[in-house]
């Protein structure tokens, strides 16, 4: 399943557009490290519990280097850094999501919550930004109705609130294998 999200991320539609517009670039991220890479992380689980501090870390580093303007426009403008920008999104979000299944319990519902919040706190800047902040999107989202702004704001709304659904669905998924486990227990 998780090839076919990737192949949905790159091979649609979605890919172009988001090269025009910055509200689908975000789509394209949530896709790639909230849904695809946890689907690979259960597809290949770990054989052993996973410390999950140093994931998460360089899961929500990359995410945020990789949304600071210069290396976002230098992304979309060269395209060894581009894929250099995805392969890192999604790798450290596949080996953050391999960890976080790892925990005993599902006592990696905590870090799945961490994780939206690092992703959500960025969505809220970009939202809340007073001005453009991507050089890349200076003249392309007007082509679609939208001001540089309001395209930057569309795309930290969706980062900040519906791309806390796919996070909702594994921590939901942690927490009912928790669950699960205490049931067993008694």
């Amino acid at each position: 399943m998780g090839i076919v999200v990737l192949a949905f991320a790159f091979l649609s539609p979605l890919c172009a557009l988001s090269s025009a517009l910055f509200s689908a670039r975000v789509v394209h991220h949530v896709l790639l490290v909230a849904v695809a890479a946890p689907l690979f992380a259960l597809s290949r689980p770990a054989r052993s519990t996973i410390g999950v501090s140093l994931p998460f870390l360089q899961a929500t580093a990359a995410l945020w280097l990789w949304h600071a303007p210069v290396a976002y426009d230098m992304a979309l403008g060269h395209m060894a850094i581009f894929w250099a920008m995805q392969a890192t999104l999604f790798g450290s979000a596949y080996l953050f999501w391999r960890a976080v299944f790892s925990q005993p319990g599902g006592s990696g519902a905590g870090w799945v919550f961490l994780a939206y919040l690092a992703m959500g706190l960025l969505g809220a800047i970009l939202t809340l930004a007073p001005n453009a902040v991507y050089a890349t999107h200076a003249t392309a989202p007007l082509l679609w109705g939208l001001s540089p702004l309001s395209d930057q704001q569309l795309g930290g709304l969706v980062m900040w609130m519906p791309a806390g659904l796919p996070f909702a669905v594994w921590g939901g998924m942690l927490a009912r294998r928790a669950w699960r486990e205490m049931g067993e227990l008694q």
